[in-house]
């Protein structure tokens, strides 16, 4: 029988001599790859590359090329067969991870003392990439990638491992697309963060490791404000929305609006003739009368995120199963980078918490008054539903939030890049 050859393993090359990443290059010549070790996670429903950040160039101009080779964008087939993305917003994101570097630490006035914010271990930067267009996004987080930054923190030393191996840690990452800190509660398995277990979340086939996530003082992610333009509900083309800054700055507007359903399915948003546009050209004025752009023309193609919400509804879902109308609080269909999500971003159900509890707004008037679940509101989305516990004060607006998810590393190793 033949020996087998033992894989070889090449030197690794140091940031300074990394090549800069060529697309779609006229040129014919044969050149070598690029590449740098990297991770790959799941993270609650969405999936992305995690690098380290001492990998990565100190140069962060850098960056946005790398994380499109990595993620096979751009793509005008809209598949990214060329890269690690999945031809969704769910599947074409990147997250840097490093130690917590000091930073200026903002002092609050509670009860007349003065203290500072939460401290971090980690420092946590995501990244949503345009499928087809290419574009990195630096101006938001990721609520469900967020559930995979504790477990790989642990994994790659970043934080003190428990003592025995066994256990639950906690991981405080500071997310510096919004510099709001994230308390990761998961349990420990022979030194590293268990994937199984009996947890399920929907969206996510089969069951895994509980991750607990708190959102510390979720509110004002970008413009500092629960209400940015002051208002509960503003008017953009004929259209009562709400805009409300809480995770990611988020526009709530009923269905019947525009004449939909609310239980419309993602496909059938994708396949309306004017939905998305329409949907679109809101997001961009609620962008500029919230201030996270100077005009329509330049808002970020990722915030603000945009919903349709809409009462509870019996009705099929993404899998075939059926959901009661008992079974939600309310229904959501949020849009992600130009894309109908297949579940919900966990900040748009941070933001969902908290606009329900705001008389007068959209959300407000669609949620059921009695909760279904007494650790908070249930949000129905496609592929099912989702349970966000929040601290809500009237005049200090949402305090404090909880989601549960799961996650698992997916593999490890390099990445490469043309």
């Amino acid at each position: 029988m033949a020996k087998l050859t033992p894989l070889r393993r090449l030197p690794l090359p140091t940031s300074p001599s990394l090549r800069t990443p060529h697309h779609r290059s006229s040129s014919t010549k044969t050149k070598p790859q690029s590449r740098l070790p990297a991770a790959y996670y799941r993270g609650g429903t969405s999936r992305a590359v995690i690098f380290d950040a001492k990998d990565l160039p100190q140069d962060r101009s850098q960056w946005p090329d790398i994380f499109r080779g990595v993620i096979g964008s751009p793509d005008r087939y809209g598949r990214q067969l060329d890269g690690l993305g999945g031809g969704i917003s769910s599947l074409s994101k990147v997250c840097v991870v490093g130690s917590a570097q000091p930073g200026d630490r903002k002092i609050i006035d509670e009860d007349g003392k003065q203290k500072e914010t939460a401290e971090a271990d980690v420092d946590y930067t995501f990244a949503a990439i345009g499928v087809v267009d290419g574009d990195v996004d630096f101006s938001s987080n990721c609520g469900n990638m967020s559930a995979a930054i504790g477990p790989y923190a642990y994994d790659h030393g970043l934080v003190p491992h428990i003592g025995n191996g066994h256990g639950e840690a906690t991981v405080r990452i500071r997310n510096t697309n919004s510099g709001k800190v994230i308390h990761s509660k998961f349990p420990v398995v022979d030194g590293e963060a268990a994937s199984s277990g009996s947890f399920s979340i929907d969206g996510v086939e089969g069951q895994g490791a509980r991750v607990r996530l708190d959102f510390l003082d979720p509110a004002g992610s970008k413009t500092g404000k629960l209400l940015p333009t002051g208002n509960v509900v503003d008017i953009f083309n004929g259209t009562e929305v709400t805009c409300i800054d809480v995770g990611n700055p988020c526009v709530f507007l009923k269905a019947e609006s525009f004449g939909v359903k609310g239980i419309i399915l993602p496909d059938d948003i994708d396949s309306h003739p004017t939905l998305k546009e329409k949907l679109e050209s809101i997001r961009r004025q609620a962008s500029a009368a919230m201030g996270l752009s100077k005009d329509p023309a330049s808002t970020p193609g990722s915030i603000p995120k945009i919903a349709m919400v809409s009462k509870p509804s019996t009705h099929v879902l993404l899998s075939g199963s059926q959901s009661d109308e008992k079974d939600v609080d309310l229904i959501v269909r949020a849009m992600s980078v130009g894309q109908p999500h297949r579940a919900v971003p966990i900040t748009v159900a941070l933001a969902l918490a908290a606009a329900a509890n705001v008389t007068g707004s959209t959300v407000h008037d669609v949620a059921s008054r009695q909760r279904i679940d007494t650790e908070g509101i249930t949000v129905g989305h496609p592929t099912g539903k989702i349970v966000v516990g929040a601290e809500f004060d009237v005049a200090a607006g949402l305090k404090h939030a909880t989601v549960y998810r799961t996650a698992r590393r997916i593999m490890e190793g390099f990445v490469y890049w043309k």
